[in-house]
């Protein structure tokens, strides 16, 4: 047995688990699977603190496999013996091609369930019941509530992202399903990237005297992820992303914007500038989120612009660079943006855009990392860039009647389309008539578009770093 399989074995793997860990090129446990897995495989529940990017996924999937193949049982029709619920599709998806590679060597049986396709396939695949259903909860309880799916039999409940699932607004359908599932004889282990009242008071109705681990978002983004801003008006960011993007080291790109209109706009420009881009979110058809990742996959799709919710599913290698477009208002939500970009302890790149109007949502980011994010440039708005900035505001849709989750509130993501942009910001940003007043020498690589921004950028290399607290800063001393 070589050395990738003694690694895991000393978590107390078996060795069909480790045989296909070494198939699938695993080298070593990080830190999440290596404080998480030997508590699991006890039967104690577990609380776990940790961001997606850390190996959260096998640290319950290699376990919960390892305890079903222990003691095998046929799962009744309808039923199975382990669920586990994540917020998106996006993120089921994932979920479950890991358990197809775990599981390869066992004979554990898979499916998934989720909304945004027909039902039809998933109730075939539930009638001679399942080992591990993934499923996000709202089509799950659709499918609960016409009798074709139980979870009376529930050995294993695995609540992934939490956090996120609360904030989508799916925690009365979580809790619903928690009531549902047996109590007795249950082990349940529930994952979240922060630990706000409501998800504490979650965990405590869902876990008994649970074991806990943590790794802390802020250690992982500081440790490595190289983080840059601009400040920049509103007007201006399509001008600056374009030349960012003239540069050939931004190969595999994820930018982030706070809406879906925002995503499909910025989309739009890039492909018309040339840029090989898809938009990701909500309303987007599960076929078509899909294609899109599976093009940002393999290299045809060189930039993935997406949203929050869109994004937990994202889980690309080499991903060269995030680009937050947008500053999200949940600092939180800035530290899962990041990590797209240092996947299983890969460093990477992650580039901010500051209007003045997000000087807040800057200042809690920089409260929650510990450290402030290196200011490579100062940037105005063109007159040209003004003008259609402003005629794209007014062509933006307004208004429209919000989205509602299952429990008849309006939901995080069914804010109508336009919802939270920012307003063009008319006061020029510190650094003079030159497009980009600063940039930091020595780490800033240089953009190579042949426009003047560009070459001032250029020029600017060898200038210090821009200051904060300079006359006309978007940021106070």
């Amino acid at each position: 047995m070589n050395d990738i399989t003694n690694t895991f074995s000393a978590l107390g793997l078996s060795e069909p688990l480790c045989r296909a860990l070494a198939d699938s090129g695993y080298v070593t446990p990080t830190p999440i699977q290596t404080q998480a897995i030997p508590k699991v495989l006890t039967g104690r529940d577990l609380l776990g603190l940790a961001q997606t990017g850390t190996g959260k996924t096998a640290a319950f999937a290699l376990p919960l496999l390892d305890l079903l193949a222990a003691n095998p049982k046929r799962p009744t029709a309808r039923s199975m013996r382990a669920l586990i619920l994540a917020p998106t599709r996006e993120l089921v998806v994932q979920i479950a091609e890991s358990i197809g590679k775990y599981s390869q060597h066992t004979r554990t049986r898979h499916t998934t369930i989720f909304g945004g396709v027909g039902q039809g396939p998933q109730v075939k695949a539930m009638s001679q019941g399942m080992d591990i259903v993934v499923a996000t909860p709202g089509r799950l309880l659709d499918l609960v509530e016409q009798r074709l799916v139980r979870l009376d039999s529930i050995e294993f409940l695995i609540l992934d992202e939490a956090d996120r699932m609360f904030d989508m607004g799916f925690i009365r359908d979580v809790r619903r399903i928690v009531k549902l599932a047996p109590k007795e004889g249950r082990q349940s282990l529930l994952f979240s990237a922060t630990m706000p009242k409501e998800i504490e008071h979650l965990a405590m109705e869902v876990l008994r005297d649970p074991d806990r681990v943590a790794v802390t978002p802020q250690v992982v983004t500081v440790e490595r992820i190289d983080q840059r801003l601009y400040f920049v008006p509103t007007a201006a960011k399509r001008s600056l992303l374009a030349d960012l993007l003239a540069d050939a080291a931004y190969s595999r790109v994820i930018v982030f914007t706070r809406t879906k209109h925002g995503a499909n706009r910025v989309a739009e420009q890039l492909e018309k500038g040339g840029v090989v881009a898809s938009a990701i979110h909500g309303n987007k058809s599960q076929g078509a989120r899909q294609r899109a990742l599976q093009g940002f996959r393999d290299g045809e799709v060189r930039v993935l612009v997406a949203t929050d919710l869109a994004a937990r599913g994202i889980d690309v290698p080499e991903v060269s660079h995030v680009i937050n477009y947008d500053l999200p208002v949940e600092p939180e939500s800035y530290v899962h943006r990041i990590g797209r970009t240092a996947r299983a302890g890969a460093e990477g790149i992650a580039i901010s855009f500051c209007d003045g109007s997000e000087r807040s949502a800057l200042k809690a980011i920089e409260r929650l990392t510990k450290r402030p994010l290196t200011v490579v440039g100062n940037v105005e708005a063109s007159p040209e860039d003004r003008a259609r900035h402003e005629h794209s505001d007014v062509r933006a849709p307004r208004g429209g009647r919000p989205q509602q989750n299952r429990s008849g509130k309006p939901s995080s993501h069914g804010k109508p389309s336009g919802h939270g942009q920012s307003r063009p910001s008319h006061q020029p940003a510190p650094g003079g008539p030159a497009a980009l007043a600063a940039a930091v020498a020595g780490r800033e690589r240089p953009v190579t578009a042949p426009s003047a921004r560009c070459a001032a950028a250029a020029t600017a290399r060898r200038a210090p770093p821009a200051d904060r607290s300079s006359p006309g800063s978007l940021i106070p001393a």
